[in-house]
């Protein structure tokens, strides 16, 4: 698939081919009768009737296709629903981009005109440019790399995207941005899909680095013999039990001044998590090829910074390891101690991802950051409490919490602020150790799991922890851009927005 932007009128830009389709918007403006519009003045009088009659009724993602329509050299046309006016937003654009892609697919045209100039001023923003652009490229990915007979996709689909002003500076970087932030949401996609004895803490790494080399960023990876001589008790002790040595990846970012603090963002890298000695049930284990997903977005934000020539720092870091129930397993009850000198009960061995980001939380706070961020598939609790639409995460620092909030606003997804006490700290205090890995009370296991987290950074550092166990993957349900089943790449464009919030 490939996408363009086009600053000739409508009538310019169509080319003859054969099978073109040509894309208009409807929509309303009274929520109370909803009496459709739709946004092509000529084209509206040639469909009165079918306005008239709501065939066209302007609902968010609704699609009618006209074949042989043969309007502006196009052989037909699709009118696309984008809702209420009032209620209109970018992620409004990237659903229905979504609804676009998936109608021109099973059309099979050669190409594709999106008619954005037909729109009013207000809604030609390049925040729905972007976000237009986003939403194409983020429905056309598909994991099919392990089939011995791939499925067609419309590879050779040219989508243009018609606006008059596209040769301005602004739309320029929209669009591009667009390109560039929904690659990278597909490459942590791609990363999260394969299986595990496909994406093993070695290959993890080596997807790392070669992406590294792409971009202006460096890449180091640790050894097992490195993570023993560092100190990371946590990473090692949860290793133990698979032949498949970890790694800890560690990508720098150099945008601003070497005098100016680090943004680190930290990911869990769970490869493949059969729960330990602590085992799962074999229901659904096939998804713990997922807990690795916070590393692999993370990986993918340092990268999608670079490619944006963010003006900042930003350090990406993921301990990478398996959690099997090999002969050298850790067992219950077992104690090991973190990179800070913390010791730890491990009271339950299926609560290992919180053991691997201790350490790398201690390396983090060593960097001297300006802020922490850790994603992980931490805790099912998660998912129960806000489902697969909103990622949790917790904060105590508030002037960090607003900038999340605006970050995510900015990026179109949804985060839930939740709770994390004092009292969740006590929950998770040991017996034999400085810690559980556990909590010794009753729910609450998301705030308790992040109440270890904190442990584990320094005062005074502004930290936060998603907790992304419910978005990480299969919420194709709610966000039609996203696969049915698969990664999502949750929270990267928010965690560059997050970056970006630093440049100044």
């Amino acid at each position: 698939m490939t996408i363009d932007l086009i600053s000739q009128d409508l009538e310019s830009a169509i080319s003859s081919k054969s099978n073109t389709v040509l894309v208009l918007f409807s929509s309303f403006t009274d929520d109370k009768d909803k009496t459709p519009v739709l946004h092509n003045k000529s084209v509206a009088k040639q469909l009165e009737t079918n306005l008239e009659e709501k065939s066209i009724s302007g609902k968010t993602g609704e699609t009618v296709l006209f074949r042989e329509f043969a309007h502006a050299s196009c052989r037909h046309l699709l009118v696309v629903g984008l809702g209420s006016l009032k209620e209109l937003t970018h992620e409004s654009f990237r659903q229905v981009a979504a609804s676009i892609y998936d109608s021109v697919k099973q059309l099979k045209a050669d190409e594709a005109f999106i008619d954005l100039e037909s729109l009013a001023a207000k809604q030609k923003s390049e925040a729905n440019l972007q976000a237009m652009v986003e939403g194409l490229i983020l429905t056309s990915y598909e994991f099919n790399e392990l089939k011995s007979k791939k499925d067609k996709k419309p590879s050779d689909v040219l989508f243009h995207i018609v606006l008059k002003e596209a040769k301005t500076a602004v739309y320029k970087a929209a669009f591009s941005e667009g390109l560039a932030l929904a690659d990278a949401v597909n490459f942590a996609r791609y990363l999260g899909d394969m299986p595990g004895n496909l994406m093993t803490p070695d290959i993890l790494a080596k997807k790392a680095v070669a992406g590294a080399k792409e971009v202006k960023v460096k890449a180091t990876v640790w050894d097992k013999a490195r993570i023993k001589k560092e100190r990371m008790g946590g990473l090692l002790g949860v290793s133990m039990g698979s032949d498949q040595e970890p790694r800890f990846i560690v990508l720098e970012y150099n945008g601003a001044a070497k005098s100016k603090k680090p943004v680190v963002f930290v990911g869990k890298g769970l490869t493949f998590d059969c729960g330990g000695i602590s085992i799962k049930p074999s229901a659904a284990m096939e998804e713990m090829k997922y807990d690795m997903c916070g590393g692999a977005n993370v990986i993918a934000t340092v990268l999608a910074v670079a490619k944006l020539n963010l003006k900042v720092n930003v350090i990406g870091l993921v301990p990478a390891t398996e959690n099997l129930a090999g002969p050298s397993a850790t067992k219950p009850g077992d104690i090991h101690t973190a990179r800070n000198g913390k010791t730890f009960e491990v009271n339950n061995t299926d609560a290992e991802g919180r053991l691997i980001l201790s350490d790398a939380l201690v390396y983090a706070c060593e960097q001297k950051p300006e802020i922490i961020i850790d994603a992980a598939t931490l805790t099912g609790a998660m998912v129960i409490a806000l489902g697969n639409t909103h990622t949790g995460y917790f904060t105590r620092n508030e002037k960090l919490k607003k900038t999340i909030e605006e970050a995510a606003k900015a990026s179109g997804e949804w985060v839930w602020n939740m709770p994390l006490t004092d009292f969740h700290v006590q929950d998770m205090k040991g017996t034999y150790a400085d810690l559980s890995n556990i909590s010794s009370g009753k729910g609450a296991g998301s705030a308790t799991a992040a109440a270890f987290l904190e442990q584990f950074v320094e005062e005074g550092i502004p930290w936060a922890h998603f907790d992304i166990a419910g978005t990480g993957w299969s919420v194709g349900n709610r966000l039609k851009y996203c696969p049915k089943k698969g990664a999502s790449g949750a929270m990267i464009r928010t965690f560059v927005e997050i970056a970006r919030s630093f440049e100044r």
